[in-house]
């Protein structure tokens, strides 16, 4: 994925312009994932980011029809991501219970700064996509933006690990619900061990949310 070299690819019906097109694009990008992290979502708005970027409101308004599609952008950004990743990871791996355990990992454990893609920080980003992208599709209008594929991304990617899943095993009958529970529960207990540390059971230093998840998985499948 050098210089975009793996094309990260997000839905055109997400934005008006691609923002990967050009510097203030990027610069869009970029800054709007620092901005709702520090603010929240709710406080979040264009005219506070074209503040910190020095550009017109207008000027972000040609990349993005609103803050909400903007949002819907960086999550489908971060699904294909981590969908790269999840190929990286299991690229070359013959034996299908080792690479289910690869894929769960990947959508488990914590992200790492990655170098790779200079202008998004993906530690962030992922940080967003915890406490916000629920926000992405709980709307009135989730029905509609699904007809346009606005979460294509996140059903592929969801659809992937549960054809893993049944590579392991042909015969279980929920691997797709398996699978975006393990995701949404995966986000929700690194979320808890932040913030409402009585509500897991992690402990520090330790992989355990991933070792769960992994345990869960398998006794499901087997």
């Amino acid at each position: 994925m050098q210089n975009l070299s793996i094309k990260i690819n997000v839905d055109p019906e997400l934005y008006l312009k691609n923002p990967d097109s050009s510097d203030l694009g990027q610069k869009i990008i970029s800054n709007s994932i620092l901005l709702i992290d520090e603010l929240g979502f709710e406080a979040f708005t264009f005219k506070k980011l074209s503040i910190k970027i020095n550009s017109p409101e207008s000027s972000i308004y040609r990349y993005f029809e609103n803050k909400h599609t903007l949002l819907i952008y960086l999550t489908s950004w971060y699904w294909s991501w981590i969908e790269y990743k999840i190929l990286l990871a299991t690229t070359n791996v013959e034996v299908t219970a080792e690479k289910l355990e690869k894929a769960i990992h990947v959508i488990t454990k914590p992200v790492l700064v990655d170098q790779t893609i200079s202008y998004i920080n993906e530690v962030v980003l992922d940080r967003i996509i915890i406490a916000e992208s629920v926000k992405a599709f709980h709307t009135k209008d989730v029905d509609k933006e699904n007809k346009k594929g606005c979460f294509e991304t996140y059903k592929y990617m969801v659809n992937r690990l549960a054809a893993m899943v049944l590579e392991v095993n042909p015969q279980y009958e929920y691997p797709r619900m398996l699978i975006s529970t393990v995701v949404e529960g995966a986000h929700q207990q690194r979320y808890f061990s932040e913030h409402l540390p009585a509500l897991t059971d992690t402990k520090k230093g330790e992989d355990n949310i991933t070792t769960f998840y992994t345990q869960l998985v398998f006794n499901m499948i087997l």
